[in-house]
């Protein structure tokens, strides 16, 4: 293993095809992650919370990773896990390290391809290279690419070392927060991929009629409250926006989900643009690496590889969120 950056060839669909996934026979819908290491206080897990020990890999167009980089800087971790960032266009090489605006090499393993990452830790690894991975330097392997539950350990394994005073899942919530969390990953995360990888008009028109139906309850619920679950900002808010940042510009016209948009839905738009107005979600947020991952690496819907300029939205636009009766 070597130590010096190295950056990968050039994207090349022509010469290893577009990515998909390997799933394990039998397997259905998203692949589950093959190392859901968790980051304990104690250690208890196998992995100790340690300042430096720990740096992730991330794609600033993926969702998940996105999760994980937002309460990173809201707790004012950035000195504490280190970071790099991968070119948001894949090939059947998977994710790779590429210099470019946003994104750049791999100045701790040196890896040129996520993939090795992968193998180091498990010889021969033929499964789903996913984001985010979160790597353990100490032991120079992957510690975790548990998705579903690494920036829940990110926000919470390393209180000591914490900038800033910001408890995304407080104890009094947990119940809540992990209720609705269920909810958002099954309804609103993945309903956009159902629609636009549904096999048939009908179980498409099913999906998204679901996804709509989700965005409406979520809409409903923010009439009478500033964040999902009162006056405090939490980890499900987090999950909820970067469905929602990516929604009109992607969603909406890469996966049909097109029944309504973000910017039909007052209480929705005012609500994601009142988390945009937080430095750590517009800084998190890279919308031309969201556009061209979606639309430029899933060739099969999208074999035009055109991107669309708009749409035109004002995620500056003043909102009304913090008024007293949704408090």
């Amino acid at each position: 293993m070597t130590t010096t950056p190295r950056a990968a060839s050039p994207v090349d669909l022509a010469a290893y095809g577009p990515y998909a996934p390997k799933p394990k026979p039998g397997a259905t819908g998203r692949p589950g992650p093959a190392f859901p290491g968790r980051i304990t206080v104690d250690g208890s897990s196998g992995f100790r919370a340690e300042a430096g020990r720990y740096h992730l890999y991330v794609s600033n167009a993926c969702p998940f990773c996105q999760r994980v980089t937002i309460v990173r800087a809201l707790k004012g971790l950035e000195d504490v896990i280190s970071v790099s960032v991968l070119d948001p266009m894949r090939d059947g090489r998977g994710w790779a390290f590429r210099e470019g605006d946003g994104h750049g090499l791999d100045e701790v393993n040196g890896f040129a391809l996520l993939s090795e990452a992968y193998t180091a830790t498990e010889p021969g690894f033929e499964g789903h290279w996913s984001v985010p991975v979160l790597w353990d330097k100490a032991e120079n392997r992957i510690a975790s690419n548990d998705f579903r539950n690494m920036s829940i350990d990110v926000g919470t394994a390393f209180d000591q070392w914490a900038t800033n005073d910001v408890d995304l899942y407080p104890q009094s919530l947990r119940a809540e927060i992990d209720e609705l969390n269920e909810f958002l990953f099954d309804r609103i995360h993945n309903g956009p991929y159902r629609c636009g990888f549904a096999p048939s008009q009908a179980d498409h028109e099913r999906e998204v009629r679901s996804l709509f139906a989700a965005l409406d309850e979520i809409e409903e619920r923010l009439a009478s409250r500033r964040y999902l679950h009162g006056d405090h900002l939490t980890e499900s808010d987090i999950r909820l926006w970067v469905t929602l940042a990516r929604f009109d510009s992607v969603y909406v016209t890469h996966f049909k989900a097109n029944l309504r948009r973000l910017v039909d839905h007052p209480n929705l738009w005012g609500y994601a643009r009142d988390l945009y107005a937080r430095p750590e979600f517009r800084s998190t947020t890279d919308f031309d690496q969201i556009k061209r991952h979606y639309f430029l690496t899933h060739t099969w819907i999208n074999p035009s590889n055109l991107v669309p300029l708009g749409p035109e939205l004002d995620w500056d636009a003043p909102t009304d969120r913090a008024r007293p009766d949704i408090g």
